[in-house]
């Protein structure tokens, strides 16, 4: 029987004006074969063990970076022994997309000849942990401008991490970077990520990138796990979901805002996804961040 790994589809904050959370946690017996939509890194401080990333194995030891890509399957392995004490910070896609340039840090997704993770020691070790500890007391508290400040600095630990990566790797990965062979579906799902508010159909997609329709399909079903239409509802659905708890703007508004030409259709395929309409689930999580 195949091993179906576990897909996790929510994370704190996730559905919110900042989708961003970081934890410290404490592994004791590493953790389950998983996936998820969403971008993770993490950064271990203390004890060891290891991580597979797409069947490719890495030891994490103090100092490991490891940048996960939305969609592989990965899993954590502790030593015997050990505990495995690291940082998991889990973001939307949304957060690397910046207003007026065409990649900006999405580039980091389609780097995929570069490794996912570096071993980091010295000068270099002390910034990346300073960055990261600076990050989680921001996180843990209500300064203002505090989401800023963690969009900041999560971009700055990024870049970083690129940096130093590439200083890591072969000059041979390096120079292959820019080459069309390097090409993959994230140019695809970049672009539905920028433009799932407006119209967009498998054909659009066909002929802005030079593919059969049906090609464009498989490559999204094979890196999503889902259909295309399943995908372009989800990521309607996730701002949907935002707006209706973080602004006063009537549904139909929403509606609108994320795509959909027709309230009935937005509420409709909104119930049918999360079992409730969309005026049920604003009242319920208002609700709940008033008892939080």
């Amino acid at each position: 029987m195949t091993y179906i790994p576990d897909y996790l589809k929510t994370y704190p904050n996730m559905n919110t004006s900042s989708p961003l959370h970081i934890s410290l946690n404490r592994l004791y017996h590493g953790f389950r074969p998983h996936r998820h939509d969403f971008l993770e890194f993490s950064y271990v401080v203390d004890g060891r063990g290891s991580e597979s990333i797409n069947d490719a194995k890495h030891q994490m030891l103090p100092g490991t970076f490891t940048f996960v890509l939305p969609y592989q399957v990965h899993e954590l392995f502790t030593e015997p022994g050990s505990t495995l004490v690291l940082y998991n910070c889990m973001f939307s896609m949304d957060l690397l997309i910046e207003p007026g340039q065409e990649n900006g840090l999405m580039d980091l997704i389609a780097q995929n000849m570069l490794p996912p993770f570096v071993q980091l020691s010295g000068a270099e070790n002390a910034r990346m942990k300073h960055l990261i500890e600076d990050m989680y007391h921001e996180y843990q508290g209500q300064e203002p401008w505090r989401r800023t400040m963690l969009q900041v600095r999560l971009k700055e630990i990024l870049a970083c991490f690129d940096r130093y990566r590439r200083k890591a790797a072969p000059s041979a990965v390096i120079s292959t970077l820019g080459s069309k062979s390097n090409a993959s579906v994230w140019p695809i799902i970049h672009y539905i990520h920028r433009h799932y508010q407006d119209e967009i159909a498998l054909s659009d997609l066909a002929s802005r990138f030079s593919l059969s329709v049906s090609r464009i399909s498989e490559v999204i079903k094979q890196t999503t796990g889902q259909t295309f239409v399943h995908f372009l509802h989800d990521l309607r659905l996730r701002h949907a979901c935002s707006l209706l708890v973080s602004t006063d703007m009537s549904v139909a508004e929403i509606a609108l805002e994320v795509g959909y030409g027709s309230y009935k259709t937005f509420s409709r395929i909104f119930r049918e996804t999360k079992g409730v309409v969309p005026k049920e689930y604003r009242k319920t999580k208002l609700n709940q961040e008033k008892l939080s």
